[in-house]
C-alpha cells in the first residue's frame, strides 16, 4: 500500500479523499457529526503519505467508513445517512416523504462489481470468513488499526502497551447489497 500510495502521490491521494467524500461531514441527520482529521496537502511528505496509505495517521469517523464502504459496493453512488424516511401522522398515515442527496460516480458500476467479488472472496475465503452467514452470499473487509498512545501535559507517553482496533464491515447480499454493518472492537 505504501507502494500504491507514493506512485499516486499527493496530490492524487488528496483527490481520491475528495471524491469517496472522506473529507467532508457525511450529512447525517444527527447533530455534532466529526469531521476527518487528515494531514494539510502542504504538510504531507513522503513518510505522511505512506501512514495514511495504509490507513494510518488520519482519523474518520465510523459513519464516514460505511458511507464510504457503501458507496464502493453499491454501484458508486454516495447515499447521505439517515435515520428517517418518512414521517406519519397519528394515525400512522405519511405526511413526508423525507429525501436526502445522492452523489454518483464515486466509483463505475465496473469498478463496483469487481469490489463486490474481492469482498465476497474475503468472506468466502480469506480473513472474514467469520463473518458467513447460511443461506447469503456475503462480502466484507477487515482491518486492524493502532491505537495512538495518550500524552500528559508534559508530553510524555502514559502507557506504552500496543492497544489496537479490530473492525469488519459486511455487506449483503452480494448480488444486491442491502445491507450493511460496521462491528469494531475497540482496545
Amino acid at each position: 500500500m505504501i507502494s500504491v500510495g507514493l506512485r499516486l502521490g499527493v496530490d492524487n491521494y488528496y483527490h481520491y479523499f475528495e471524491q469517496f467524500g472522506l473529507k467532508q461531514r457525511t450529512g447525517i441527520d444527527l447533530p455534532g457529526e466529526a469531521g476527518t482529521i487528515m494531514h494539510k496537502k502542504e504538510d504531507m511528505g513522503n513518510v505522511e503519505l505512506a501512514t495514511v496509505a495504509f490507513g494510518q495517521s488520519f482519523q474518520i469517523t465510523a459513519i464516514q467508513l460505511l458511507t464510504t464502504a457503501s458507496s464502493i459496493i453499491n454501484g458508486g453512488n454516495r447515499i447521505t445517512p439517515h435515520f428517517g424516511i418518512e414521517a406519519l401522522n397519528r394515525d400512522g398515515e405519511g405526511e413526508e416523504t423525507f429525501s436526502y442527496p445522492v452523489q454518483t460516480g464515486i466509483v463505475s458500476e465496473e469498478t463496483s462489481a469487481t469490489m463486490r467479488y474481492i469482498l465476497e472472496m474475503v468472506v468466502a475465503e480469506g480473513s472474514g470468513r467469520n463473518g458467513q452467514v447460511q443461506g447469503f452470499r456475503v462480502g466484507g473487509k477487515t482491518a486492524t488499526s493502532e491505537i495512538q498512545p495518550e500524552y500528559d501535559s508534559d508530553g510524555k507517553v502514559l502507557d506504552t502497551e500496543d492497544r489496537y482496533t479490530a473492525s469488519f464491515i459486511g455487506v449483503a447480499p452480494m448480488d444486491d447489497p442491502q445491507i450493511a454493518v460496521l462491528v469494531a472492537i475497540n482496545d
